[in-house]
C-alpha cells in the first residue's frame, strides 16, 4: 500500500494532535510493510532537517499557505491531493475533515467533538468548517481513526458514523532517557500543568485550588504552567503576576518535545483539571515518567488514567485542593501513585496502535473499491 498522511499539525509545534500523528506514523513506518509519505504545506514553515530519517518516511513539502489550502479542501473539495503529492492508495487526514482525492481511500482522525458543544470557543477553520462539515465527512470517510473508546462512542453516537468504520488507536507511552523506572516525586518538585491554555483546560480551577492552599499556609511547591497560550489564557496569566500567586507560580510557554523530559523530571505532581479531553496526552506522559497524576473525571481522562491516578470533579475546588495537598505532603502516597501510573502506562503501545491502523487502511481500501 502507498500511504499519504497529513503531517501539518506537527509541522510547527508538536502539541497533542501533532505529537500523536508524529509518533503514530513513525510506529507504522517502522513495521516496514507499506510505503509511507507525510504531507506538509506552509508558506513559511518547513519540515525539520532529518524528519524523513526520524519517521522512516518520504516527506512531501509544498509552499502553500495552510489556511488557503484548508479553505479549498474543506469548502471546494479541490484540488485533489494527487495533484500535490502524487498517487496513493490511502490519504489520511489528521483532523475530522476529508482530504479530497480522485481514487484513494479516505481516512480521517477524530479525537473528540468539542467543536459541536454549545458555546465552544473555537477559532479559524475549526469554527468555520468543523461544526457544519464534520458529520457529513464522517459518513463519507472509508475509515475513522480515534484515540479512545470514549472518542469512538462520540463519533458513533454524535456524528452517526458506522461503528465498524471507527478504529481506536491509542497513543503509546513515551520512551524516556532517564525517567520511567521508578516514581518521580522530588520533594522540591513543582505542581505541573502542561497543555494548550484554552477554555477546555479549566486552568482556573487549578489556580483556585492552589490559592486556597496558599491562603491556609500549607507547604507549597511552585506551580508551573506550560503550553501554548490562547486568548482565553489572558486572565489566568494575569493572575500569576498578582498576589497571592506572584512569586509562587510561573508560566514557561510552549515546551518543545525534546525538552519535556526535563519538565516532567522537575514535577512532583501533574494536574489536568480539564472540562473535556479527546485523550489527555500529558496524563500518559506523566504516568510513564512516574509522576503522580490528578485528573478530572471528564471526557477520555477516566479511561486513560484508569487506576493510575487520582480523579476529581473539575468544579470541585476543595476536592482538588485536598488531593493536591496530600500528594505534596505525603511522600509515601505520592510514591504509590507514581508506581500506579508507571503500571498503567505499560498498557499503551504504539506498536499495537500501528497494527490497528494498518487494519483501518486495509479495510478502507476495500470499502473504496466496493464503491
Amino acid at each position: 500500500m502507498k500511504i499519504l498522511v497529513d503531517y501539518r499539525p506537527a509541522l510547527r509545534e508538536r502539541t497533542g494532535v501533532g505529537e500523536y500523528i508524529h509518533e503514530l506514523v513513525r510506529a507504522y513506518a517502522a513495521a516496514g510493510t507499506d510505503t509511507v509519505s507525510v504531507f506538509t504545506s506552509s508558506w513559511k514553515d518547513r519540515p525539520a532537517t532529518g524528519l524523513a530519517g526520524e519517521l522512516g518516511t518520504a516527506v512531501v513539502d509544498r509552499r502553500i499557505p495552510v489556511r488557503a489550502l484548508n479553505y479549498l479542501w474543506h469548502r471546494a473539495e479541490w484540488p485533489p491531493v494527487e495533484w500535490l503529492a502524487g498517487d496513493c492508495d490511502v490519504v489520511h487526514a489528521a483532523h475530522p475533515l476529508l482530504i479530497p482525492t480522485r481514487r484513494a481511500a479516505r481516512v480521517i482522525t477524530i479525537h473528540d467533538v468539542f467543536f459541536l458543544s454549545p458555546g465552544a470557543r473555537t477559532h479559524a477553520e475549526i469554527r468555520r468548517d468543523y461544526a457544519p462539515l464534520a458529520r457529513a465527512h464522517a459518513h463519507r470517510a472509508e475509515a475513522i481513526v480515534t484515540s479512545t473508546e470514549h472518542g469512538r462512542r462520540l463519533v458513533v453516537d454524535t456524528l452517526g458514523a458506522d461503528a465498524d468504520r471507527v478504529y481506536v488507536c491509542p497513543p503509546g507511552a513515551p520512551a524516556w532517557r532517564t525517567l520511567g523506572t521508578d516514581p518521580n516525586v522530588p520533594r522540591d518538585g513543582c505542581v505541573l500543568f502542561i497543555g494548550t491554555l484554552d477554555a477546555r483546560k479549566n486552568v482556573g480551577a487549578l489556580l483556585d485550588a492552589y490559592t486556597r492552599l496558599l491562603d491556609r499556609g500549607s507547604p507549597m511547591a511552585p506551580l508551573v504552567l506550560a503550553g501554548r497560550p490562547t486568548p482565553e489564557a489572558a486572565g489566568w496569566l494575569e493572575r500569576l503576576r498578582q498576589p497571592p500567586l506572584a512569586g509562587h507560580a510561573r508560566y514557561v510557554g510552549y515546551v518543545a518535545h525534546e525538552e519535556r523530559e526535563r519538565l516532567y523530571a522537575s514535577a512532583r505532581v501533574l494536574v489536568l483539571p480539564s472540562l473535556d479531553e479527546g485523550f489527555g496526552l500529558p496524563a500518559l506522559e506523566a504516568m510513564s515518567a512516574g509522576v503522580p497524576v490528578i485528573a478530572s473525571r471528564r471526557g477520555s481522562l477516566p479511561e486513560v488514567v484508569g487506576t493510575g491516578g487520582l480523579l476529581v470533579e473539575p468544579d470541585d475546588i476543595d476536592g482538588l485542593a485536598a488531593v493536591l495537598e496530600r500528594l505534596l505532603t505525603d511522600d509515601r502516597e505520592a510514591a504509590a501513585w507514581g508506581r500506579a501510573g508507571l503500571a498503567r502506562a505499560r498498557a499503551f503501545s504504539w506498536t499495537a496502535s500501528a497494527a490497528t491502523l494498518r487494519r483501518a487502511y486495509t479495510d478502507a481500501i476495500g470499502r473504496r473499491r466496493a464503491q
